[in-house]
């Protein structure tokens, strides 16, 4: 069994510590937080004895076999290189860094210290997703050309995550990261980038609304679009929706978790619901499912020494995305990700 320590206990940190319980061949051993009171509560609530409120002495103490990073933006980069210093293999939350060079510093630390990095970005791991990745594979609809990936709700996050609405950056940098990595996984890097932004809440300092033009390899173009101000009949959050249109067919992923394939050979409609675990509460389940499916996937790539497919190295071009959009939004251009002035690798 790997050893894992986890630093944060916070509001997210939950879905990730009842994970670690389901996860085959891991376990989290010990916690850290600098809030005494919840620092405690977690212990409590998931049975681990070995609470710190410095994550440098308990990386000192326990030695683990690897460091599960559940903070915000700020103490990232501190963190990952302590890790780095201990040569302690590193999962870090998203948004990894707040700058491309922040990010390009943790994964150079973790390089040269030789251990492995992966984010925690854990959308493209929903089984909807992955089942729409899966019929692209199959060729059935043919060669892809076009694709939507969408996030659009009313949903209260700010409830939960009240510093989400004070910010100046909200929804790209929050929610978009997810959405723009999707976009990446279903259809490959992007070489161009446009982006629109608004700010409808007047509650909150950043954008809630984003609208964003892909072009990537190989010549699909997709749309990313993410809202927290849009209220549907049927609240779909947290559902992510895809379309994706091929020379030979279509996939409409749709609210329900209704995904329709359209083929020359007709249409069928697969279910892709995803799991409801044990722990898991509605809408959340199909984020939470995805979070122990990453992080099996984190346990088994150290195992087989292999890199996690959400790499620190490669979660380097979803972040320049995002600041690409960002710079499109605030400057009215398409931002070219191969010129070397744009925020691109």
């Amino acid at each position: 069994m790997l050893r894992g320590a986890l630093i944060g206990c916070g509001f997210f940190a939950v879905n990730q510590l009842h994970a670690w319980r389901d996860v085959e061949g891991a376990g989290i051993v010990a916690l850290c937080d600098r809030d005494p009171a919840r620092l405690e509560a977690a212990g409590r609530d998931f049975g681990i004895a070995r609470l710190y409120a410095d994550a440098a002495e308990m990386l000192a103490r326990e030695a683990p076999d690897f460091v599960d990073i559940a903070t915000t933006v700020p103490s990232h980069r501190p963190l990952v290189e302590l890790a780095a210093r201990h040569r302690v293999p590193v999962i870090c939350q998203k948004p990894f860094a707040a700058t491309l060079d922040d990010a390009r510093a943790m994964v150079a630390a973790c390089a040269a210290a030789g251990v492995p990095l992966m984010v925690h970005e854990n959308f493209r791991w929903q089984s909807p997703i992955q089942a729409v990745r899966r019929v692209i594979e199959s060729g059935r609809i043919g060669e892809v050309f076009w694709g939507r990936v969408s996030f659009r709700s009313a949903y209260d996050v700010f409830s939960g995550q009240p510093y989400l609405a004070t910010g100046e950056r909200f929804i790209i940098e929050d929610l978009g990261i997810h959405i723009l990595d999707i976009a990446r996984f279903l259809f490959g890097d992007a070489t161009r980038l446009t982006a629109r932004t608004r700010r409808v809440n007047p509650a909150i300092r950043g954008e809630d609304v984003a609208t964003m033009l892909l072009d990537h390899d190989g010549g699909v173009t997709s749309v990313v679009d993410c809202s927290y101000t849009t209220r549907l009949e049927t609240e779909p959050f947290p559902e992510t929706l895809v379309e994706v249109d091929g020379s030979e067919g279509t996939i409409r992923l749709g609210q329900g978790y209704r995904m329709a394939v359209t083929g020359r050979d007709g249409s069928e409609t697969p279910d892709v619901s995803p799991r409801l675990l044990p722990w898991a509460a509605r809408p959340w389940h199909n984020i939470q499912e995805s979070v122990a499916a990453i992080q099996q996937h984190w346990v088994d790539c150290l195992r087989d020494g292999r890199e996690p497919a959400t790499s620190g190295r490669d979660n380097l071009k979803t972040l320049a995305l995002v600041e690409a959009a960002y710079r499109s939004a605030g400057t009215g251009r398409t931002i070219d990700l191969a010129d070397p002035a744009s925020p691109g690798l």
